[in-house]
């Protein structure tokens, strides 16, 4: 009768139905969900590249958790020191996902969540990684930046327990430089300040053209780059975990090629005059302008040889931040032959700098521009005072 082919028909597919499950089980017994987590930049300069983290969520045992190597230890005995000399030691900590994802809802940051295709031995090799990695003979890592941070470490733990491993392609225009992709996110954030520090400390290594790989650095490209892995599907399903904001950073009028232009006009204006007050002002400003000069010459020498840093090596901004400048600062008013000499060579140097700006194999800071000129300029005039 129809009745009893139609009641055939659902058994029929209820039966198929739990035999896909069944199946399914079967085939990912691990019962492990595995996810990249990338989180958005925020507005400091600390967050302004974003970050990444590894979420697990462990059914068998009922546990939701997040590997983050992006952590150290603030108060770890001489902090700064380490930081500056490349020598602080960063490690992967383990926490809850709702505190992790409550954190970054509540600085108005977004977390983009990628559900990592990966099977059963896959998810269960990946666990035990990251949990290995966890001890405390393991957790701890010497940071870089640019070549082994905390995102790229999460790269590494995935492609590397994925077979066949995934080809990531470059998700960046050819001949993108590490340089280049971090002053798109230092514009974006306004952050014209820390730009041009980054610029002055970071040597020529940084104009390097990336290789695909080397662009993964940056949360937002080992996400893009995971989406489109071209010889394995990587990533099951992709969703945002909730509404993203935006970055919120107020223009600054106030940028450094503003301010150097307007301190080279107020000390071109002076020395127009030919007043007392001006000749001891800019006795005292010359003073103060070249020791200054001279030991940010003396930090990048540093920079380059007593630190463990890979990019502030080879820094062609000590072309104007000469070392020497410091002990110059002492015999500005001298009529001695070395010191006309001095200012005479500073003269020649920054007039071939000018010249080669956009020829160097290192890309300068253009708000440089009028420090390298007020260089120029006041070497001129110690050279023809009378």
């Amino acid at each position: 009768s129809t009745m009893a082919k139609t009641l055939k028909k659902i058994l029929l597919a209820f039966f198929l139905l739990l035999a896909s499950q069944q199946q399914t089980i079967a085939q990912d017994s691990s019962r492990l969900r595995i996810s990249l987590l990338t989180c958005t930049p925020g507005e400091e300069l600390y967050s302004i590249f974003g970050h990444s983290a590894i979420r697990i969520i462990d059914s068998n045992n009922v546990t939701d958790y997040v590997y983050n190597y992006g952590t150290f230890n603030f108060d770890d005995e001489g902090f700064y020191l380490k930081f500056v000399r490349g020598k602080l030691l960063y490690y992967v900590s383990l926490e809850r996902a709702d505190d992790f994802i409550y954190n970054y809802m509540a600085s108005g940051r977004g977390i983009t969540e990628q559900l990592l295709n990966l099977s059963a031995d896959e998810k269960i090799t990946v666990q035990k990684a990251l949990n290995e990695n966890l001890k405390e003979e393991n957790k701890y890592y010497k940071y870089d930046f640019f070549l082994d941070n905390c995102t790229t470490r999460l790269r590494d733990i995935i492609t590397n327990n994925k077979n066949p491993k995934p080809a990531l392609p470059a998700v960046m225009p050819v001949n993108t430089r590490f340089r280049q992709a971090i002053h798109a996110y230092l514009d974006k954030g306004g952050q014209y300040w820390s730009k041009l520090g980054i610029d002055i400390l970071l040597g020529a290594p940084t104009d390097k053209i990336m290789t695909a790989a080397e662009q993964e650095f940056l949360p937002d490209n080992l996400m893009s780059a995971l989406d489109s892995s071209k010889n394995v599907k990587i990533i099951a399903s992709k969703t945002n975990l909730y509404e993203i904001g935006g970055q919120k950073n107020e223009d600054n009028l106030f940028t450094p090629m503003l301010c150097f232009s307007l301190l080279f006009l107020m000390i071109f204006l002076i020395s127009l005059s030919k007043s007392k007050f001006s000749t001891i002002f800019l006795i005292g400003f010359d003073h103060v302008f070249f020791f200054i000069i001279g030991l940010l010459g003396i930090l990048l020498i540093l920079m380059w040889v007593a630190t463990d840093h890979t990019m502030t090596k080879n820094n062609f901004n000590l072309i104007w931040a000469l070392p020497t400048h410091t002990l110059a600062s002492f015999f500005i008013t001298s009529n001695k032959k070395y010191a006309k000499k001095y200012f005479l060579f500073t003269m020649i140097l920054m007039i071939a700098l000018l010249i080669s700006w956009l020829l160097l194999p290192q890309e300068m800071n253009n708000s440089l521009l009028p420090i390298v000129l007020l260089i120029f300029y006041r070497s001129y005039s110690r050279q023809y005072k009378k």
